[in-house]
């Protein structure tokens, strides 16, 4: 079994594949309508895939039970992580990635997404995915696995891309620059872009994401 998902499909036969993880609380049917903003072409024939997270009790919402990638335990959400379940997480999206493989498209031609929560999970999954990706986009998140991770060799010139909102006050974008600056640490290239924007996105952002992925697929 694997994740439930919203799954667009171009106008003609895919050959590239986008899966997009939502925030906490959110859906998969949280980014869809992104995609006509994105202006990409016809012919990129993109397969964009929005997984639903499971739902599961989170503490800092006094145990409330909403879909959730993993537990979030403080206010501080770079402290005290849910690693167990954001592992868990993670094994669930690279199912969906051995999914794509299985249906024909190239790994090579796999993007993979995350919004906040969801953007922590990919963070993990891209960067320990075992065979080449096309890149990594992380949207107002951090990198909640930097200390524990095992990062995939196969995978250390995977193009990444971070945007972070300025006014962010529930991913503070000092987390976003940590997470820039511990990737780079780690070897890998890293583009940082930010927007005046709390938590969300923008219409800039957007057609800077759009002209990424225009790029990589």
């Amino acid at each position: 079994m694997t994740l439930p998902c919203l799954i667009v499909e171009p106008e003609i036969e895919a050959t590239a594949s986008v899966i997009w993880l939502h925030g906490l609380g959110a859906d998969g049917h949280d980014f869809a309508p992104i995609i006509p903003e994105l202006n990409l072409p016809d012919e990129h024939a993109v397969r964009f895939i929005f997984p639903h997270a499971p739902t599961l009790p989170v503490t800092i919402n006094n145990g409330h039970v909403m879909p959730a990638w993993y537990d979030i335990l403080e206010m501080s959400i770079e402290r005290n992580i849910d690693i167990d379940g954001l592992m868990k997480s993670s094994a669930e999206i690279a199912k969906l990635i051995d999914l794509e493989i299985g249906k024909g498209i190239d790994s090579e031609r796999i993007l993979l997404a995350g919004f906040s929560q969801g953007g922590a999970v990919a963070y993990q999954c891209a960067l320990t995915y075992q065979k080449p990706l096309a890149g990594l986009l992380a949207l107002s998140t951090y990198f909640a696995t930097q200390s524990v991770i095992t990062p995939a060799a196969v995978n250390k010139q995977i193009p990444i891309l971070i945007c972070h909102g300025t006014q962010d006050p529930v991913v503070p974008e000092m987390l976003g620059q940590m997470a820039r600056d511990q990737l780079l640490t780690l070897g890998y290239q890293v583009e940082y872009k930010t927007y005046p924007v709390a938590h969300n996105m923008c219409a800039d952002e957007v057609a800077d994401i759009g002209k990424w992925i225009g790029l990589l697929l």
